[in-house]
């Protein structure tokens, strides 16, 4: 989801901001309140673990994920193949797809822990390169949007972030019931974020964060809410969010490219690289739609340092959805058949 832009209504203004894309939505009033308490319960049972226990628990939660979401793990090894051009051998997509599940729970148990987490900690568990490139932007005046793919441990970069005194803002997609939004909105604001919900005003907040000279962080690897801008992204043709580019344009704020990547059990490292030449050439629109490319671009090169923790676990190009749909009726010999003929397999 993206700011108000080319093809872009204001309720689909920034969700992405907040990494809550991944969180389903219920159907029912009675399916809602059990993910909400799966969620909360989660949450609880994660903070009463030992830093240690809970590191330990990360490869068999992921073996658990990689059982229960079995069609997620097709996906998965779809996704890794096109990082790979699609020369993983069946052995190394594998491991991949293994690595990827470990590397999703990780990122929910750090994140579930993260409020129960010192300062100190914080502090000790992260370092970043950029960190220039991001007190350059700062310094021109008009704020600085991190544009993030799904990958590694984004949020609990958001929180080394404040701890060094950045003011942080990000923006959280509405979730049903709205007990599971309010506590996803107060997890992120005890960590010290400026909350925006999403919605009629998000993009409006967003801007107003930009001109007090505020970090917005903008999670844009997908295009949540379709309307987005045609890229290449991996050799293949998608689309993504406006949003990032188009509130950049609007704003004078500098965009740059980022990642949060898990280092070792226990460690994090940040990568902020250098802003993407946001200069005018041509029509708004036009100007839009090159800038997404290279940030496209940009996200590939971050991706590509470690796709087993790209945590993309959902349909991301036209045929993604085509060869599920072709796939539904099919026995599971037949699919099986035909993976061995699909490239991205």
């Amino acid at each position: 989801m993206e700011p108000p832009g080319p093809g872009t209504s204001a309720p689909d203004a920034t969700a992405s901001a907040a990494g809550l894309a991944d969180v389903a939505t219920p159907t029912t009033p009675r399916s809602g309140s059990l993910v909400f308490h799966a969620y909360r319960n989660g949450s609880r049972f994660a903070c009463l673990l030992p830093g240690r226990v809970a590191t330990a628990a990360e490869r068999p939660a992921g073996a658990a994920l990689a059982l229960a979401l079995r069609p997620r793990r097709w996906l998965v090894e779809r996704h890794l193949q096109r990082v790979h051009g699609g020369r993983l051998a069946p052995a190394a997509l594998r491991r991949g797809v293994r690595r990827a599940f470990e590397s999703y729970a990780r990122y929910w148990i750090e994140s579930f822990r993260l409020p129960v987490l010192s300062g100190e900690e914080i502090d000790a568990g992260m370092w970043a390169e950029g960190l220039g490139h991001l007190d350059a932007a700062l310094a021109r005046g008009n704020g600085a949007i991190l544009a993030l793919p799904h990958l590694g441990g984004w949020d609990f970069g958001g929180a080394w972030l404040v701890r060094r005194g950045y003011p942080l803002t990000a923006v959280v997609e509405p979730v049903h019931p709205p007990e599971l939004l309010a506590w996803f909105s107060d997890l992120r604001a005890d960590m010290g974020l400026a909350v925006v919900p999403l919605g009629p005003q998000a993009g409006s907040a967003v801007l107003a964060a930009l001109r007090d000279n505020r970090v917005v962080a903008l999670v844009c690897d997908r295009d949540i809410g379709g309307g987005g801008v045609e890229v290449d992204f991996f050799g293949e043709g998608t689309s993504l969010p406006a949003g990032p580019v188009t509130l950049a344009l609007r704003s004078g704020a500098a965009i740059l490219p980022t990642a949060v990547y898990f280092e070792g059990r226990q460690g994090h490292r940040g990568e902020i690289r250098a802003a993407l030449a946001t200069e005018r050439t041509g029509r708004f629109r036009d100007d839009v739609a090159r800038l997404t490319q290279d940030l496209a671009g940009g996200l590939e090169s971050l991706i590509r340092a470690a796709p087993e923790q790209w945590h993309l676990l959902q349909p991301n190009w036209p045929s993604d959805r085509a060869s599920m749909e072709a796939a539904r009726p099919m026995s599971s010999h037949r699919r099986r058949r035909q993976s061995r003929r699909d490239p991205l397999h």
